[in-house]
């Protein structure tokens, strides 16, 4: 159940969603704070790892890249990859079920900030054969 109380979180504050390419940890969200129109969260990507080319239907999605440096790819509208290196302060915007994918190309960890309006579409990660439900570190 949400806490609708909980408005200051850090990643370490929540169970995070692991897999063999790094973790999300949902900071925002309707299970986390009942946030009603957006879900949020911080991804964390080893050197040399990303995850592949997938989309959220019906949503769009903000990418800040907090640290670390890496490759972005963002399909455009005829579905024609378009590839650009992001490091720290690079804003990515993913259009409506756009298909689009990250590899961190740096020798150090990658952190981002990505955002999903409407919330909903990161549940769909549950799925994956690798996920598992990591706990909080409090």
């Amino acid at each position: 159940m949400a806490d609708k109380s909980k408005v200051f979180v850090y990643p370490k504050d929540v169970s995070a969603f692991g897999f063999d390419w790094g973790k999300l940890s949902l900071t925002v969200a309707p299970e986390v704070n009942g946030a009603a129109r957006f879900s949020g969260g911080v991804v964390d990507l080893p050197p040399g790892k990303g995850h592949t080319r997938h989309n959220h239907p019906g949503a769009e999605e903000i990418i800040f890249v907090i640290s670390g440096n890496g490759e972005q790819m963002v399909e455009d509208e005829s579905g024609n990859p378009v590839v650009a290196k992001v490091g720290p302060g690079c804003t990515i915007y993913v259009p409506e079920s756009r298909f689009h994918s990250t590899l961190n190309t740096g020798d150090q960890p990658m952190q981002l900030f990505v955002v999903y309006s409407p919330a909903g579409p990161e549940l769909v990660l549950r799925d994956l054969p690798d996920f598992k439900l990591l706990p909080a570190q409090r």
